[in-house]
């Protein structure tokens, strides 16, 4: 292949998979409105037809308003090449050839990345997803919607001709994703779908984390999606080509439930916490130690208390700061926010401290607890108290920056 083939090829994205709200057109026109990705491997045969259909398509219903974007995870069949090979044809469409990444979930992003629409879809490439619902999805962003699934089991949908196996493989992943995610895979009918739009704004700047194919679920969870629409489609049998569906792809689908599961309850973040809460501790007892010790300032202990209270609360606030909401504070930067943050954490620190001594007492008191294991619970609760309040206000998002 000549340098010129190679250099229309699409750049790939490097670095975190997060997709920016600004769209900045490459070609130096106006952006297009829609982009559809679509994640290939092994498709050259499909490639052709599936192009062909999707123009036809989009030049009736957004002429000149879209763009089709492969993204091929460097097949052994050439695929990318083939899709490189009908760009001249096909002005619209654009070619990723990936060499050092795989999967169709990071595949999805990185077009999206790469994308210049306000409406991000994907579509696969083997046509078991017919085009034609297209139209109807677009109707529904068209209308407000924040995202547009193309489902198998609304009125409309279905499958083809699926084995009694298959459709009980399908059912069960669903249903385990409904026990480990309900408020995520319970918005729609369709989690494991593949065929869906959403709204750039919905998804920008988050931090997508996928593992396997889902991708959707992915989108549900992390997203700010507020109404959803569902369209019924029928999938179809792969006239070319090969499934790639493995029981390795179940695996990853459950794996991708519990990571994105302790993901939505910030369990990593809620130990950073944790651990910066046990060095307060420290700072306590030294400051405490030095103030009202009778060999050091001899002050009295309830001065010293407070004193050594509010410098382990100003420890704790600097290195939540800088370590535990850091992703959150980089967004918030300057004295005045710091100070607002300081203030709120001051605030929620002393309130759960109230609360501990109140908890403290009732379980001792009331229900005749053992007093350190009483101690031992106050502090548990207390500490998840704190960490929750602090995150929805200490350092709650209140403006997003790039």
């Amino acid at each position: 292949m000549n340098n010129d083939r190679s250099s229309s090829l699409l750049p790939v994205p490097l670095g975190l998979l997060k997709i920016d709200e600004e769209v900045n057109s490459a070609n130096g026109v106006r952006p297009v409105w829609f982009s559809l990705v679509l994640p290939t491997y092994q498709e050259s045969k499909n490639v052709p037809t599936v192009v062909e259909r999707l123009t036809e398509l989009l030049d009736r219903k957004i002429p000149g308003e879209y763009e089709l974007i492969v993204v091929d995870d460097d097949s052994p069949d050439r695929t990318w090449e083939v899709a490189q090979s009908l760009m001249p044809d096909y002005p619209q469409l654009r070619t990723m050839r990936r060499i050092k990444e795989r999967g169709l979930s990071t595949a999805v992003i990185r077009g999206w990345q790469a994308a210049e629409g306000k409406i991000l879809g994907v579509i696969d490439a083997d046509l078991q997803h017919p085009p034609e619902v297209l139209l109807q999805m677009l109707d529904g962003m068209e209308k407000g919607a924040d995202l547009v699934v193309a489902s198998r089991h609304v009125e409309g949908g279905g499958v083809s001709d699926w084995s009694f196996i298959r459709r009980f493989l399908s059912r069960g992943a669903q249903t385990i994703g409904l026990v480990i995610l309900p408020g995520v895979v319970g918005r729609v009918s369709d989690p494991m779908s593949g065929y869906f739009m959403v709204r750039r704004s919905a998804i920008a700047f988050q931090k997508m984390n996928p593992l396997g194919y889902k991708i959707l679920i992915e989108v549900l969870g992390r997203g700010k999606i507020r109404e959803v629409v569902e369209v019924g489609y029928v999938f179809q049998e792969r006239q070319e080509g090969e499934s790639k569906v493995t029981w390795k792809q179940y695996l990853e689908y459950l794996g991708h439930l519990v990571r994105l599961r302790l993901d939505l309850w910030q369990i990593g973040r809620f130990v950073r916490f944790g651990v910066v809460g046990f060095s307060g501790v420290f700072v306590d007892m030294a400051v405490l130690y030095l103030l009202s010790d009778p060999s050091t300032l001899a002050w009295g202990l309830t001065r010293s208390k407070i004193i050594a209270a509010e410098v382990a609360i100003a420890n704790n606030f600097l290195w939540n700061d800088a370590w535990t909401f850091a992703d959150i504070s980089r967004g918030q930067k300057g004295w005045r926010q710091r100070g607002k943050r300081f203030l709120k954490f001051n605030i929620v620190c002393l309130v759960g401290l109230t609360l501990n001594v109140l908890l403290l007492n009732l379980l001792f008191n009331l229900f005749g607890v053992n007093r350190y294991l009483a101690n031992l619970i106050a502090i548990a609760a207390v500490t998840v108290w704190n960490f929750w309040l602090n995150l929805k206000l200490s350092w709650r998002v209140t403006e997003i920056k790039k």
